[in-house]
């Protein structure tokens, strides 16, 4: 089955580009495209389809106002931000907007792809770089105080939300605890049920937000005082 693709972007070079890339790979196909914000929520509405690639600045509506209105609806596309980084304020409004995966412009057609793919099976997919800018967002800030919301969590799903929060994949975590995929699905579909939020992408805004993870800080560790041989395993 073919994973279904809307390009929006108001420049038709730059969709062009897109929609050669993806129609090489056998099992996904580009359904449509958009010139702006507005038309990419008709567009995508319309036709419902797997994945949404959503600039930012374009005309009518942003790429980011378009973004966080599809992913109110009740069965929202995935949606990945193409983004230049023309300021941190514009990253963090995608982060709370719900996209799930989030790639430069220059990355490589190989990620292009990877992205779609970890994007359509419901996953969420940080650019490396994009996490880099995000616990610079975050560096020297006050420690907030962590929200009640936290003490629901079990230490092995802050733990899970910790390395999360670190950019880590399902895979990439099970290997860091010793763990199956599986486990890991799991304990991060409770964490997401507990706190309340949407999907993985919040799930790290929320970890930055709430203290738990501070920047310069060790995946693994917890953000409590170094301790006299505390092991969480």
């Amino acid at each position: 089955m073919s994973i279904s693709v809307v390009i929006a972007d108001d420049q038709r070079m730059i969709r062009a580009g897109l929609r050669m890339v993806i129609e090489t790979e056998p099992d996904m196909l580009v359904v449509g495209e958009a010139g702006d914000g507005a038309e990419a929520v008709a567009v995508a509405r319309r036709l419902r389809p797997d994945v949404v690639l959503m600039d930012i600045a374009m005309p009518r509506q942003d790429g980011l106002a378009a973004t966080s209105t599809l992913r109110a609806d009740p069965h929202p596309p995935g949606v990945i931000i193409l983004t230049t980084f023309d300021s941190d304020e514009n990253l963090y409004r995608a982060l709370r907007a719900g996209a799930g995966g989030f790639l430069l412009k220059v990355s490589s057609p190989e990620h292009l792809i990877t992205a779609i793919r970890v994007v359509a099976s419901g996953e969420a997919l940080l650019d490396p770089a994009v996490t880099t800018r995000v616990i610079s967002a975050f560096a020297g800030q006050p420690g907030p105080r962590p929200p009640a919301a936290l003490d629901g969590l079990t230490p092995r799903e802050a733990e899970v939300l910790r390395l999360v929060a670190r950019g880590l994949s399902n895979a990439e975590v099970a290997a860091e605890l010793a763990v199956g995929e599986a486990t890991v699905k799991t304990h991060v579909a409770r964490v997401l049920m507990k706190l309340g939020l949407r999907d993985r992408v919040q799930a790290v805004v929320f970890a930055y937000e709430s203290g738990l993870v501070r920047a310069g800080q060790s995946p693994v560790s917890p953000p409590a005082p170094p301790a006299s041989g505390n092991n969480r395993r």
